[in-house]
């Protein structure tokens, strides 16, 4: 019985993820292998669970009928190994993260290498990218979002938020006339960022809020190369503070029309409702949430 209730798992997982190979790297077999096990269980029941094609699978008929109770057996014992695992002093298991690419040398990142210190037996797998990716496709526990939250069937929790600055290299904003409102932002070169809108909003002290759209002639879509640009004086651009401030103490940055403020960014914790390993997830979460430092 206990080798049914195994092939039971490895056939949702092959519905899970749509091909015998995808669901062999998911559980560590042979891909030949996980065949033959939803074989053996399609000649252990006297049906055909699956239909198989060069390309791709679908359920029969009875297929769609077993796997319902095949995915009603893992999350009950995965609920069963959770609510253990909560009230171990020590927890076990793994979690997949993905965390945009210029959060990877913030403080945020700290915090996850003091719960990895502080929890040794659970693994961290991080992936950077400032693409949003899909949770349940890609396949991630947990996801760290900045500044949207669009997907109001995940669970949230905000960790807390990122300063932005408006920063030009020093000799460009040395080689400008000295900006006084930021529409004298108009007429200068702007390094923009592919995941950020190029209308910016400006907040003054009197909560007047002013919007302007920076002329580019440049545009990347990672965060080192920002930078690098701004150090070459090609113009002015915003970024968080904590990117920035190292060049600006050094006097390689110039911080401009520093009256005018900003909007924050905030940082989110967003992951699946129905979720595997879901209190290993919140046990993160609160960490980062109680840890934050950007």
């Amino acid at each position: 019985m206990i080798d049914r209730l195994k092939h039971m798992a490895v056939f949702a997982r092959v519905v899970d993820e749509g091909t015998f190979r995808a669901a062999a790297k998911s559980v560590g077999l042979a891909p030949s292998r996980v065949s033959e096990i939803v074989t053996e269980l399609e000649n252990y029941l006297g049906a055909t669970l699956l239909y198989r094609t060069t390309r791709k699978i679908a359920l029969t008929n009875e297929g769609r009928v077993f796997y319902a109770r095949a995915v009603e057996m893992v999350r009950s014992a995965e609920t069963g190994l959770n609510e253990l695992n909560a009230l171990a002093l020590d927890p076990v298991g793994a979690l997949r993260i993905s965390v945009p690419a210029f959060m990877s040398s913030s403080g945020l990142m700290t915090s996850m290498g003091d719960f990895a210190t502080k929890h040794p037996h659970v693994a961290l797998s991080i992936s950077f990218t400032d693409v949003p990716v899909d949770l349940i496709e890609d396949g991630f526990d947990l996801s760290i979002r900045v500044g949207w939250l669009d997907d109001s069937s995940m669970m949230s929790r905000k960790l807390g938020h990122l300063e932005r600055v408006l920063v030009a290299g020093a000799d460009y904003v040395a080689s400008r006339p000295v900006p006084k409102h930021p529409t004298d932002l108009e007429t200068w070169d702007w390094i923009s960022y592919a995941q950020r809108s190029d209308n910016i909003a400006f907040k003054n002290q009197a909560g007047e809020v002013v919007r302007v759209s920076g002329n580019s002639q440049i545009q990347v879509d990672n965060v080192d190369a920002l930078r690098h640009l701004t150090s070459q004086n090609l113009g002015a651009t915003v970024m968080p503070r904590y990117l920035a401030e190292d060049a600006i103490k050094r006097g390689k940055y110039a911080e401009v029309i520093v009256d005018w403020k900003l909007k924050p960014l905030g940082v989110f914790a967003v992951w699946p409702d129905q979720l595997r390993r879901e209190n290993l997830t919140v046990l993160f979460v609160r960490f980062l949430a109680d840890n934050f430092d950007n």
